[in-house]
């Protein structure tokens, strides 16, 4: 059984696929790009920064793979591996914090906001199944 927010559902005359969480994983791997090039440019910080490009960009990818799984199982396991990515990417961005303290106020609404929303519907998706 797929979870509700990974259905189609109608609006109007008009049927659209929303798909909250690939919308949701969408825009934080654009500003997960923006962090990792104002990392790399403006604070020459290249370690971090790849770090929290590869984890902040794999939970898209994931979430992508998870929705033509081959079975619930494999939509759980791809889910749960998301999960790890979201985790990984809060604790890179924490890393980021602690190394550049200047940083913190635009590193703090991303954790704060996005990864905790993601953290959310993807363990909403993995104890509805």
């Amino acid at each position: 059984m797929i979870p509700a927010y990974l259905k189609t559902q109608q609006h109007n005359t008009h049927t659209m696929k929303e798909n909250i969480l690939k919308r949701k994983s969408y825009q934080f791997a654009i500003r997960i790009v923006r962090l990792s090039q104002y990392l790399q440019q403006e604070r020459k910080e290249f370690v971090l920064s790849k770090q929290i490009l590869r984890s902040g960009t794999a939970i898209g990818a994931l979430i992508r793979e998870a929705e033509y799984g081959q079975s619930i199982p494999d939509f759980i396991h791809k889910l749960n591996i998301a999960l790890k990515e979201t985790n990984a990417s809060q604790c890179t961005i924490n890393n980021e914090q602690f190394t550049i303290g200047s940083f913190r106020l635009n590193a703090d609404r991303i954790t704060d906001k996005t990864i905790n929303a993601h953290k959310h519907l993807l363990l909403h998706g993995l104890h509805t199944q």
